[in-house]
């Protein structure tokens, strides 16, 4: 199960992001996102004003990003919406960190499938490199997070580390992603299996193979 975030003070945060406003890019972009829904409709904007928030925040700290409060208020006060109605998606949804974290959130999935296929090892491969669960390493780099379901159950165990996934790890191909990451490299994302690109049957698809190279009409073998 995933820890429950410790939420910083408040007084040392509303001193950071108290005067917190939108960019001129990413105001352009807050009023194309408000922009896909009638005016009486505007907490659906709740998700997609804090996910880009968020990223502000990281782009500004270089990190993956977080929402201190005064974030929060502020994204209330451009929805129209009381505060608690946007702190209440903040604090139910995991994408979104209610504390700092570093430059890459690693979030290692620990649910049956993964745990099955050996997300123990993925942890301690993390373990290895001086990640420690729920906190963040003394560079600032790493945030380690055990998390749920990811959705990768096929090609288990997996991480995402901010906006990608890595697939069929093992400790090895973990310890090789977080050591190219942290010498400032792009790791190969999705499946680390030779060959394989995305959930198809190690060594190759095995069903509709005469679709990997044309559009096979089968109609006429039924």
């Amino acid at each position: 199960m995933a820890d429950a975030p410790q939420i910083p003070d408040e007084a040392e945060t509303r001193a950071r992001w108290g005067n917190f406003a939108w960019t001129a890019e990413n105001a352009e972009k807050a009023r194309e996102i408000a922009s896909r829904y009638p005016e009486n409709r505007r907490l659906s904007c709740s998700i997609p004003f804090l996910d880009l928030a968020q990223r502000q925040v990281g782009a500004e700290t270089n990190t993956q990003g977080w929402l201190p409060i005064p974030v929060i208020e502020f994204v209330a006060r451009e929805i129209g919406a009381p505060y608690i109605r946007i702190f209440e998606v903040a604090t139910f949804y995991t994408m979104f960190n209610l504390a700092p974290v570093g430059r890459y959130h690693v979030q290692v999935c620990g649910t049956t499938p993964c745990m099955l296929r050996g997300s123990d090892d993925v942890m301690a491969a993390c373990k290895s490199r001086g990640l420690h669960k729920g906190g963040t390493t003394a560079d600032g780099m790493f945030t380690l997070t055990e998390v749920e379901c990811l959705g990768n159950c096929a090609s288990a165990p997996m991480v995402q580390i901010n906006d990608d996934n890595y697939e069929d790890l093992d400790f090895d191909r973990t310890v090789a992603i977080l050591d190219a990451l942290a010498k400032g490299e792009k790791p190969k994302a999705g499946s680390q299996e030779p060959g394989r690109h995305t959930v198809e049957a190690y060594g190759g698809p095995t069903n509709l193979t005469a679709m990997v190279s044309e559009n096979h009409d089968f109609r006429g073998e039924w």
